[in-house]
């Protein structure tokens, strides 16, 4: 770590458990980074967007800069918002479903636009005087990415290159050697419990485990059919590459009537490999119009289900208990305002 002392540092902050963790090791190690910004794709569970916040008021507490939230402006003609609203216009599903990354476009280019600036479009802006200061100084900024020693981590920066054009790049967790139950660890003892937040990533995002899905439809039913809803029109609409005459019946027919789709190349849903909706369907979360079910025992059921699945590294006690205290801070008003 004392190699990141007296440079240009800026911290790529994911609101997620790495990236908490990486400020508290800056914070250890008593460095202070120059700037702290959050790609915002309007996409994160509610939760996530409550962590945000009371990370800020931490920040400010240590008399840190604040968090610069960063979001992709399309221009007008576009016809959408955010990535969701781009998913629905052109009938696809998130490059994730795919094989491939959505990243560059939504999270990379918006945070690296907050440092350099753009001079024209919806994003215009100066640059930040992190970007003045290395282009006077002749000084390289280093980007500080939360990526912890576990293998799926290891294996992303050892795919990155150290550097680029315009950024160094780091991994203070890996420097380090921190696993993410090391990152839970700290936060529990740094900043108590209640701290530990859930795991940072879009409610229709195709990497989320079948607990998680469960854990959405327990909290966040509307999001969940929202999810459904972006995938039926993905797979059913005009850029949909399933027909009839491949799988011997159209998508919609499966997800109604099959228990699981054909063995495919294709990719047939959020899941890439299975649907959302038919997994809703075939585990009985949602009823004949494809409505997340909002009873009490329904509801019990998929918290059940969720702690189940859920693993170590994604709370301090569980999916269960750690949604309803995260429950209580949102139904709290916590979001009173956002930073940046």
């Amino acid at each position: 770590m004392s190699a990141l002392k007296n440079r240009l540092l800026a911290v790529c902050f994911g609101a997620g458990v790495d990236s908490t963790a990486m400020l508290i090791a800056l914070r250890l190690a008593g460095i202070q980074p120059h700037v702290i910004t959050f790609a915002d794709v309007v996409a994160e569970k509610p939760e996530t967007m409550v962590h945000l916040d009371r990370i800020a008021a931490i920040l400010a507490d240590w008399g840190w800069p604040p968090i610069i939230v960063c979001r992709k402006v399309p221009f007008a003609s576009t016809g959408y918002e955010d990535l969701y609203g781009n998913c629905i216009a052109n009938g696809t599903l998130p490059s994730l479903a795919f094989g491939m990354k959505s990243s560059i476009k939504w999270k990379q280019k918006p945070q690296d636009q907050a440092l350099k600036g753009s001079r024209s479009g919806p994003n215009a802006a100066p640059p930040h005087p992190i970007w003045i200061e290395a282009q006077q100084t002749g000084q390289r900024i280093v980007k500080l990415i939360g990526y912890d020693c576990g293998r799926a981590d290891m294996r992303r920066s050892r795919n990155l290159p150290a550097a680029d054009a315009d950024f160094d790049y780091a991994y203070p967790l890996q420097i380090l050697g921190w696993s993410r139950e090391d990152c839970v660890a700290v936060i529990t003892e740094v900043l108590g419990p209640d701290f530990v937040p859930i795991k940072s990533a879009c409610y229709f995002c195709p990497a989320s485990k079948i607990w998680e899905l469960f854990w959405l439809a327990a909290y966040h039913p509307d999001l969940l059919e929202r999810a459904l809803c972006l995938e039926r029109n993905a797979l059913t609409g005009k850029h949909s590459r399933f027909d009839e005459i491949e799988f011997g019946a159209s998508w919609e027919d499966l997800v109604r009537n099959a228990d699981r789709f054909p063995s495919s190349n294709t990719t047939v849903g959020l899941g890439r490999n299975f649907s959302w909706n038919q997994w809703a369907r075939v585990n009985g979360v949602v009823d004949d119009g494809f409505r997340v079910r909002r009873d009490a025992d329904s509801r019990a059921r998929f918290l059940a289900s969720a702690s189940a699945g859920c693993g170590a590294g994604h709370g301090a006690d569980g999916a269960e208990r750690h949604a309803e205290r995260q429950e209580v801070q949102v139904r709290g008003g916590l979001r009173a305002g956002r930073p940046g």
